[in-house]
């Protein structure tokens, strides 16, 4: 039996937990908001430095070759590429033709089946709901995951609000899909699984080769969100078995505002347009196809073909150089997704102790995202840390680094050495951090709330 002293001893640190971990939690809530609010508002001032690059996920800057590409288009050679009485259409529509071969060449495609569309949303909403809706009167199922980007999970509940069945398949705690799982889901009135080549959050590489047989060897139609991964790793349709696949301009050092959809044509696969208009692009995307934009995403995929060798170990070796800086100097840091089955241009990192919000406030003057999504009334992980198991303490705590074709050493040891200080500097404020130092278990604790 313990006397009152250790009981009363045991119960006061375990009240005084309790209370450090509501002030901690309230104040990453308040951080956040206020760190949200910041960003809201907050302009560069006129003398004030720009922030290091490190946001490659989100957007990536133009390559100026790109930008050399596109400008006769944008001054001179202005015509409609479907204006076929005159020659300002022809050389538009020369130029159109020739960016839809360099996106073919680059994933080993037909240039017949290449789709210009605004981007990549748009594409995963018309191979989604375009498969779907030609295919409802024989089959009515559709398969994706449970870390898919937005647009295509909101698609599947809209496809879901039609009547539609959608499997959203867990992933394990690499962040990969169960290969088996997959193949044991897939039901006779299946028409499509659709599946993200590389994740844009935590980068892992899922095996797109392997799903493709699955799917061609039961006759489902196999789409899948490329924007991470084109230009970056090796793509070839053919022999990944690939109907459908979706392009961003904008990730591969292009123009905003262009993409493009691969549509296999044998065995062929049938779109129901989502767009009605003139009957542009084959039928499926009807709108006049901005040359310029089709320009400056074909240029950007020709310089991505020629140059991919050298951008993937150059990207490795940075990434590699962050990782190892960070990993030496900080305990408590997890690296979230698969280690091997990756891009390494994305690294996400959770640091334990840490809010992320407040980790992102601190390092200010580095553009990164956090992995955690603030909303008004509360502070909600993100889905994918979610899927994958992460603890809601990590997943909360998390960063993502982006590394790119412009990216510098200097850089790279900037952000380093940065955030070892200050992921040092918040954890000396954290309450849970140091009671972790004096030996507390904090998951044996059984926090209250007053």
């Amino acid at each position: 039996m313990f006397g009152k002293t250790v009981i009363r001893s045991i119960w006061g640190s375990r009240s005084a937990a309790a209370c450090y971990r509501r002030k901690y939690t309230e104040s990453a809530v308040s951080a956040a908001h206020r760190q949200k609010e910041i960003i809201k508002s907050r302009y560069i001032e006129k003398d004030e430095l720009r922030p290091l690059y490190m946001d490659f996920q989100a957007t990536t800057p133009m390559d100026p070759r790109v930008l050399d590409a596109m400008l006769p288009y944008q001054v001179n050679y202005y015509g409609n590429p479907h204006s076929r009485t005159h020659a300002y259409g022809w050389e538009s529509e020369r130029a159109m033709e020739k960016a839809r071969k360099q996106v073919a060449d680059l994933i080993g495609a037909d240039p017949r089946e290449i789709v210009f569309t605004s981007g990549a949303t748009e594409s995963n909403n018309m191979s989604l709901k375009g498969v779907a809706r030609f295919y409802r009167s024989k089959k009515k199922h559709i398969i994706t995951t449970q870390i898919e980007h937005k647009c295509v999970l909101d698609s599947c509940r809209i496809l879901e609000a039609e009547g539609f069945n959608i499997t959203y398949l867990p992933v394990q705690s690499n962040g990969l899909i169960d290969l088996k799982q997959l193949e044991e889901t897939i039901q006779p009135d299946t028409s499509l699984v659709s599946v993200m080549t590389v994740n844009n959050e935590i980068g892992v590489k899922q095996p797109v080769k392997e799903i493709g047989e699955i799917c061609r060897s039961r006759s489902v139609f196999f789409h899948t969100d490329a924007a991470q991964a084109v230009g970056k790793i090796p793509i070839n349709v053919t022999d990944w078995k690939i109907d459908l696949m979706s392009i961003s301009g904008h990730k591969i050092y292009g123009p905003k505002g262009v993409g493009a959809l691969y549509v296999r044509r044998r065995p062929r696969v049938r779109l129901e347009p989502i767009q009605s208009g003139g009957g542009q692009e084959r039928g499926l995307r009807s709108g006049t196809v901005p040359t310029p934009l089709a320009v400056g995403l074909g240029a950007a995929c020709e310089i991505a073909q020629q140059e991919m060798q050298y951008d993937h170990s150059r990207v490795s070796m940075l990434a590699k150089r962050l990782l190892q800086k960070i990993m030496s100097e900080l305990p408590d840091v997890v690296v979230n997704g698969d280690p091997d089955q990756r891009y390494p241009g994305c690294i996400n990192l959770s640091f334990a102790y840490v809010e992320g919000e407040s980790l992102l406030m601190a390092l200010k003057d580095v553009a990164l995202s956090s992995g955690s999504a603030c909303t008004s009334a509360s502070l909600e992980p993100s889905y994918v840390l979610r899927a994958i198991g992460t603890d809601e303490d990590l997943a909360h705590s998390s960063i993502r680094f982006g590394i790119g074709r412009f990216t510098t050493e200097e850089e790279v040891d900037y952000t380093a050495e940065k955030c070892i200080r200050q992921v040092k500097r918040l954890r000396e404020m954290s309450p849970l951090w140091e009671m972790v130092q004096e030996g507390i278990d904090l998951k044996s604790i059984k926090w209250t709330q007053h």
